[in-house]
């Protein structure tokens, strides 16, 4: 009998999953005996944070994403297609009804059987662990001890730009001192530019913690200070911390700037870099205001916002293979947001990848190669990528697809064809696959 641990979204998909190619399936969930610090409802499938699951259009990153889970069988879009409420371009759900249809759906599904208990250690045999980013400490301490002591428990992510959207006429390559290639962008500050940043970032608004994380008394930014809470300790701390100047030339000036943003590559294409030292808590809207302040970043497109919250996840790409299944061993899968995707269908496109992979392995059957070009496909990437430095969640966004072999100016027209050629090269997998 296969166990699935959690009942979250990741779960019920992975459970469906199986269910679908016949398998029989114990699922797992500790409501209602016992709640999470966040979760209030009693069915499966909970929607926590917002009732928004993002833009449905093709040509978005998550509206692509939820087109490829349809393709390959998924139990929660269709579920929140009929449970849907205006909100413009978005699929937006009642989350009453939403997590209700899902709970129905899975216990009237005669493969799977729904438990409600807590799991302390992870049993034996074919498990699929999807417990969440708020896994119960008992189990929490047994996934560490699984995954080598490679257990998170607070996302610390800056946010990430795309290279193409960077004004190249205000920043230069260089890494200090000359040290090794020129692997840094550098967006150079003088006195004035620094002094107006500053000002803005110790005034902008913060996201509000949630109960939970207000609990746990900040323990968040221990290992990482968020720029905002840094740059209160005084005018100057930044300068002598992730903005420090020093070892930089501007090649353009010759001197040495007031003060220095760093992007670090993100991606190996190059088509991604992150904010070096740029930990927030700042509203994803505050953050585009203020960080757009800085030379070169004016019009950046953010693929991804800074981020600081707790979030159990472990290092996937030290243990994951891309099907989501462990290195090390082969009877163990995760999915959800432990394996360090982020969002909600995210979480649910993760545990369809592993309970077909699952499904397949234990049938004999060839397995499913998510395509790279596809949006599914470019999470498992992500995920097992070993060459990851700093590993940290990732949602859904157009800039981990690998670029088309045109170049293509008009953002619109371009993300619509990167998402033709996602569904298509998906459709042609599934098809040779017969899935």
């Amino acid at each position: 009998m296969i166990k699935v641990i959690g009942g979250g979204l990741a779960g019920c998909e992975a459970a469906w999953q199986l269910a679908r190619y016949g398998l029989e399936v114990e699922l797992y969930e500790m409501k209602p005996q016992k709640f999470s610090p966040a979760h209030k409802n009693v069915n499966l499938a909970e929607l926590v944070c917002s009732n928004s699951l993002k833009a449905s259009r093709l040509d978005s990153a998550a509206g692509l994403l939820k087109t490829e889970m349809e393709i390959l069988g998924s139990l929660t879009v269709p579920c929140a297609k009929e449970c849907a409420v205006a909100a413009g371009g978005a699929l937006a759900v009642d989350r009453e009804k939403f997590s209700a249809l899902v709970t129905e759906r899975i216990k009237n599904n005669p493969k799977i059987k729904l438990i409600s208990k807590e799991i302390d250690t992870i049993p034996e045999g074919d498990v699929i662990i999807a417990t969440g980013p708020l896994t119960s400490d008992n189990l929490a301490e047994n996934i560490k001890t699984l995954c080598n002591g490679s257990l998170s428990f607070y996302d610390a992510a800056a946010p990430i730009v795309s290279y193409e959207s960077l004004d190249k006429d205000k920043v230069f390559f260089a890494s200090r001192y000359d040290r090794g290639d020129s692997d840094y962008i550098n967006c150079p500050m003088n006195k004035e530019e620094y002094l107006a940043f500053y000002n803005e970032l110790i005034n902008a608004q913060t996201a509000e913690l949630k109960g939970f994380e207000k609990a746990d008394g900040y323990k968040v930014y221990e290992g990482c200070m968020p720029i905002e809470r840094l740059a209160k300790r005084g005018e100057d701390t930044m300068r002598f911390g992730p903005l420090k100047p020093v070892g930089l030339i501007d090649k353009r000036t010759g001197k040495r700037p007031y003060a220095v943003v760093q992007l670090r590559r993100e991606d190996e294409s190059g088509t991604m870099f992150n904010l070096v030292g740029f930990q927030t808590n700042l509203k994803f809207g505050e953050q585009k205001r203020v960080f757009s302040m800085i030379p070169g970043l004016e019009n950046a497109e953010f693929f991804r916002y800074g981020v600081m919250h707790r979030n159990s996840f472990i290092d996937s790409p030290r243990l994951l293979n891309s099907d989501f299944s462990m290195r090390d061993n082969g009877d163990i899968y995760f999915a959800g947001q432990i394996t360090g995707v982020e969002g909600y269908m995210e979480s649910a496109a993760s545990g369809i990848i592993a309970g077909i992979a699952m499904a397949r392995k234990l049938k004999g059957l060839e397995p499913l190669e998510m395509p790279k070009v596809s949006m599914i496909g470019a999470l498992c990437g992500y995920i097992s990528n070993e060459n990851v430095v700093d590993f940290q969640p990732m949602g859904a966004n157009m800039g981990i697809l690998p670029a088309l072999d045109e170049n293509i100016r008009d953002k619109k027209k371009k993300y619509m064809m990167l998402a033709e050629r996602s569904v298509a090269a998906l459709q042609q997998e599934i098809d040779a696959k017969d899935i």
